[in-house]
Order: structure tokens, then sequence, then C-alpha cells
């Protein structure tokens, strides 16, 4: 059974937010711009049919407005979890996953799921496909006995 690995929808450019003083320089709080916000709606719609039980976020903004349209859908909230924020170290998402039941949905950034991913294959996952971490892509990660043994990428969804 699968788990979903999600690197989190368009949110603009981070620069811009931080010069703004209203945002405090606090770059947590960045929302998902236009774009991001159809982005989410669209992965909403695909992984709906998974029926996901989970839906584990990193505490940023951006992030958990990623999930929320699922959660919405399925009457699950999304829940935050600071291993899944970006600049931190990757082995805690490891763990993460190894406990998370099927089906289960994950949001972080693009610096932690090309580690997360990374760190898969040196461990014997098999990538099929294309590798893609662009934001609101996603990393299926097929489990066999408590294993990650395989996994491919779904590119972003397409937004015109």
């Amino acid at each position: 059974m699968p788990l979903f690995l999600v690197r989190h929808a368009k949110a603009g450019k981070r620069s811009k937010w931080l010069e703004d003083p209203a945002n405090d320089n606090d770059d947590r709080k960045r929302p998902l711009d236009d774009k991001g916000i159809l982005q989410a709606a669209a992965l909403a719609e695909r992984l709906t049919d998974f029926a996901p039980t989970l839906l584990l976020s990193s505490p940023f903004m951006r992030c958990i407005q990623t999930l929320e349209p699922l959660g919405a859908t399925l009457a699950i909230t999304v829940t935050s979890d600071e291993r899944l924020a970006e600049d931190n170290p990757f082995e805690p998402i490891l763990e993460l996953l190894e406990s998370c039941p099927d089906n289960a949905v994950l949001c972080s950034h693009g610096d932690m799921i090309p580690m997360v991913t990374d760190a898969l294959e040196r461990r014997g996952m098999v990538v099929t496909g294309m590798r893609d971490s662009r934001k609101a892509s996603v990393w299926v990660l097929e489990r066999q006995n408590g294993v990650i043994v395989r996994g491919h990428a779904w590119p972003p969804p397409t937004i015109d």
C-alpha cells in the first residue's frame, strides 16, 4: 500500500514575502498563491480516491494549505508535524514514514523531499520513472512488510 509525500504547492517568492515588514520576517506564514490554491485543489481531487486517513504537514502555512482541500473533502484534519518542516534533518521523516498508516499523505518542502527519497533509495527503494520535487509534485512510496521498496513521482498538476 502506498504513502504519498507531497511537495507544497506554489506559494510565491520567499524574498518578496520576507521584504514586506507586515509579514514579520516569518516565512512560516507564507500562504499559497493563486496558482498554488488551484494546485492544492487538483491534488485533493487526485488523492481522494486513495481514501487517506491521515494528513500530516509541515507547520508552514503553505504546506498546511496544500492539504486542506483534501482534508475538507474527506472530513479529516490536517495535523502539523515539525519533522516535516524545512531545514531539518531528514532521518525523522524516514521514521515518520515507517509509522504512518497506508495511504497517509504527508506534505513537506523542496529541500527535504530529495534528501528523503535519496535516503530511501540508499536503503533499497527502487525508483521508477522520472524524479520530481517541483512544487505540487507527489512521491508515491510503496511499502511491503513495512519497508518502502518502490517509489515514483507524479508531476505537478497542470494548471492553465
